[in-house]
């Protein structure tokens, strides 16, 4: 961000000032979709794991107890103060808390349950889709484990401590000092202002109860090779019997198309001939059914898919390094994605409304979004697959210390933060669990270890390490940060013009990506955060006068592609808070340019 950098900041300097009030939560505004929430028994009743299907489960949404209490207190409070309703954070709406917590108290949750009968002789496994931050669960008074990281999922192996009839019990502690702390939090801070909002403590996905066998599928990591027309799927199946072999089928619709039986070991290569490859305007999904069979008998199975695609980067006729999809090169163009709700904050109200910004992004003409700062939940990659959006995901920022800095003919490079072991520790654990947990997902095609010198740390061993984690998608090293010259591109944010990283510096050994631009803001009355100290970094008072400013940007991103620009993400999809410089508005009522007029202007950029 050479020539935008100093009026940027600036400019930040500025919005904090006037928003420095501590904004709370607004009490009123929410999506149309918060009315449904309390429509049904259980709050997000769909199957929470869309890449490993079972067809028998047990949801633990709805109201669970709960208690603030101080950090010190490591045993259950003897009493509660109400009721939560899960999975919804408990600063928001939709939780009917609405509280703050903070670092220096922990958020008890507590609940009961019975199992089915069909559940006898089982394992059961209890899964949590995301907590924030740490969690330490206990069932019936024993601890299950204690897990630390607010957005991969995790669970533990209950059994052995379930009664063997009646009700039983789970307890769950949360720690999470947020912006105190110097665990990855993206925008949550404790005095939300700016760009900087409130924040998210405890469960705020799904939590459930699996049955399965002592020997199951855990997960699956499959990997595409388009070149080779192949499959490569590792399975993770623990307690596998001497003799117990894994059958492996994909399919086309209902028709086979390959199969293989791994009989020693959890790996194999499915060969896929002619395969149907997925992109943004063919997003073809294959199916996969994997099951552990033993003397005849199927011991397990899981439904799952996978899709036939390719991410690279090459040399044009210039020489200007470009990202290919499928060996080809495709204009990658879509919106900053930060998934937060008024009424849910980081979780949606409803399935439907996860699906809601996905399909409206889609019906606007992008082929990408770059998902910034957070994680979603596995059904929104999975939409994301079907419709065919390419997805660049952010690693959520944390520690954040150090700055941007400029120096003559440098784009930004500045002294890598120095984060102690603890911190370093905690940003690899956690990243890490995040790939392993995304991997699964055809739509991600870009890895993000660093956004905007937030935390940026050990950059070139970070980026180095992210690449031989997944050497299948590509790495965008420190999206408009500190620049080294390591990763697979270079990324230039410039507010509000567009603009790019100059080709003859850099484009011969990174591809050449605008990771953020634009932020138009139109305030609309009844559909803002608060009332008053909304921003953008460009203000209008109409949606035409906006969008004369957008079409001339996206005239603009038309010049640079044939310089050698790659990608380009615009900011935003929605307001958020404070900011208002969304094509919707928080509350998604309003799409500020209709969605065909975007469509006319930017499909064609996109054009594969």
């Amino acid at each position: 961000m050479p020539r935008n950098r100093t009026h940027l900041c600036l400019l930040l300097s500025s919005i904090l000032f006037q928003c420095s009030l501590a904004c709370a939560q607004s009490p009123t505004l929410q999506t149309r979709w918060a009315k449904d929430v309390h429509a049904t028994a259980i709050p997000l009743p769909e199957y929470p794991r869309p890449q490993l299907v079972r067809n028998v489960w047990l949801n633990l949404n709805g109201p669970w107890q709960y208690a603030i209490a101080p950090m010190s207190q490591q045993t259950p409070p003897a009493s509660y103060a109400g009721n939560i309703l899960v999975p919804y954070p408990v600063e928001s709406q939709l939780s009917g808390v609405t509280k703050t917590v903070g670092k220096d108290q922990v958020l008890w949750y507590k609940r009961t349950f019975s199992l089915p009968a069909s559940y006898k002789n089982k394992n059961l496994l209890l899964h949590f889709g995301a907590a924030d931050w740490q969690a330490d669960v206990f069932v019936n008074g024993q601890l299950a484990g204690t897990h630390k990281g607010g957005y991969d999922p995790f669970s533990f192996n209950i059994t052995s401590l379930l009664k063997k009839s009646g009700s039983q019990e789970i307890v769950v502690r949360i720690w999470d000092p947020t912006d105190d702390g110097p665990q990855p939090r993206g925008k949550q801070v404790k005095k939300p202002s700016g760009i900087w909002y409130t924040p998210v403590t405890g469960i705020w996905q799904t939590v459930w109860i699996e049955p399965v066998a002592p020997a199951y599928i855990a997960s699956l990591k499959p990997t595409p090779d388009i070149d080779k027309q192949s499959l490569q799927l590792s399975v993770n199946a623990p307690s596998l019997q001497p003799g117990d072999v894994i059958k492996v089928t994909a399919l086309d619709g209902t028709q086979q198309v390959a199969e293989q039986t791994i009989n020693n070991g959890t790996a194999t290569t499915l060969n896929i001939p002619q395969p149907k490859l997925w992109s943004p305007e063919h997003p073809f999904l294959y199916n996969l059914q994997v099951a552990i069979v033993r003397k005849g008998k199927v011991i397990d199975e899981v439904k799952s898919y996978f899709a036939m695609r390719k991410i690279s980067m090459a040399p044009d006729e210039k020489g200007i390094q470009r990202m290919l999809l499928n060996n080809k090169f495709v204009f990658q163009f879509g919106p900053l994605d930060q998934g937060w709700w008024p009424d849910g904050l980081y979780t949606a109200p409803t399935d439907a409304a996860l699906l809601y910004d996905l399909t409206q992004t889609k019906a606007m003409g992008f082929n990408m979004i770059r998902k910034h700062v957070k994680v979603e939940p596995a059904r929104w990659y999975r939409y994301a697959d079907s419709l065919g959006i390419l997805v660049w995901q952010d690693m959520p920022s944390g520690d954040l210390g150090n700055h941007w800095e400029n120096r003559p003919g440098v784009l930004g490079r500045a002294t890598d933060q120095k984060r102690d072991d603890i911190s370093e520790n905690i940003y690899r654990t956690e990243w890490k669990a995040i790939m392993d947990a995304l991997h699964p997902f055809s739509c991600i095609v870009v890895w993000v270890p660093f956004n905007e010198a937030w935390g940026q740390f050990k950059t070139e061993e970070i980026t180095k390490w992210t690449m031989q984690q997944d050497p299948s998608r590509l790495v965008n090293s420190a999206s408009g940060g500190n620049f080294y010259p390591v990763g697979h591109i270079i990324d230039l944010h410039s507010y509000p013009d567009p603009a790019m990283p100059r080709p003859d510096l850099f484009g011969k050994q990174q591809a050449l990506v605008l990771g953020e631009f634009g932020g138009l803001g139109l305030p609309l009355p009844g559909h803002t955060w608060q009332q008053k100290d909304n921003w953008g970094y460009q203000s209008f008072k109409n949606a035409d006068d906006l969008f004369e400013v957008y079409k001339r940007f996206c005239e603009r991103l038309k010049t640079l592609i044939p310089e050698g620009l790659s990608a380009a993400v615009y900011t935003q999809t929605t307001d958020v808070e404070m900011e208002v410089n969304g094509l919707m508005t928080y509350d998604r009522e309003v799409t500020k340019v209709p969605a065909e007029k975007l469509k006319a202007i930017q499909e064609p950029l996109t054009k594969e």
